[in-house]
């Protein structure tokens, strides 16, 4: 990351009116930065899928009135187990990063299925979670809390299908291919595991805000209201 922050500010500083930056510039191949098209489209739909959550993040914060009860009605371990299941997918994503460097194709196959495992895992307690919401008189129009927690759930749970779409693309495509071959799929691999990051660090943001912390922000959104 902070290779590819120097690229960015170091192309920024560059001066192409200097005669010293001309003569640079004329041995240049033509790529500004060594990125693969995987990884760029990732770091697109990064950019709008960031303003999205923000919008959704925004509007929860000043859509709880003052009136709503702090005390949060459900605490199950559920979205604690999810945590963890996308913790351990960013892993198993960091393990292929590394066997696809010491060429170890097999690991790569399997940590890949497990990748997949895990994230269906993830969909499954989502849904689960769902169901148990809604037996517990927890639905969409119960209040501001509950409507902004279905609206994010459901958010990630859509890009985390799209990923899946992607990640089922590029797990067809090593398993049909010899081992030796496996080497080229490495930048979508790489852009997979970009992807899931963003996922998590998503995720996470969510986790603090409406479940961990979350008697703390509705009480500071009630002070912002009022």
């Amino acid at each position: 990351m902070s290779k590819f922050l120097k690229k960015v500010f170091g192309t920024l500083a560059d001066k192409p009116w200097e005669k010293e930056q001309i003569i640079s510039d004329n041995y240049h191949e033509g790529k500004t930065f060594d990125i693969s098209l995987q990884t760029s489209a990732v770091i697109v739909i990064f950019g709008v899928s960031t303003v999205l959550f923000t919008l959704v993040v925004t509007g929860y914060l000043y859509s709880i009135p003052v009136s709503q009860d702090t005390g949060y009605l459900l605490k199950p371990n559920l979205l604690w187990l999810n945590t963890l299941v996308l913790l351990a997918v960013t892993y198993f994503f960091n393990k292929i990063t590394n066997d696809l460097k010491k060429n170890n194709f097999d690991k790569v196959k399997i940590n890949l299925l497990i990748v997949g495992f895990l994230s269906y895992l993830f969909l499954f307690g989502q849904i689960f979670f769902w169901f148990q919401l809604m037996k517990s008189g927890n639905y969409v129009s119960t209040n501001n809390y509950f409507s902004s927690f279905y609206i994010f759930t459901a958010l990630h749970g859509l890009h985390l299908l799209g990923g899946l779409f992607f990640w089922g693309k590029v797990f067809s495509k090593v398993n049909k291919i010899s081992k030796e071959d496996t080497i080229k799929e490495e930048k979508s691999i790489d852009a997979l595991s970009l992807y899931w990051t963003f996922l998590l660090i998503v995720w996470i943001v969510f986790f603090l805000i409406m479940y961990v912390f979350n008697d703390t922000v509705i009480a500071w959104c009630q002070a912002l209201l009022s």
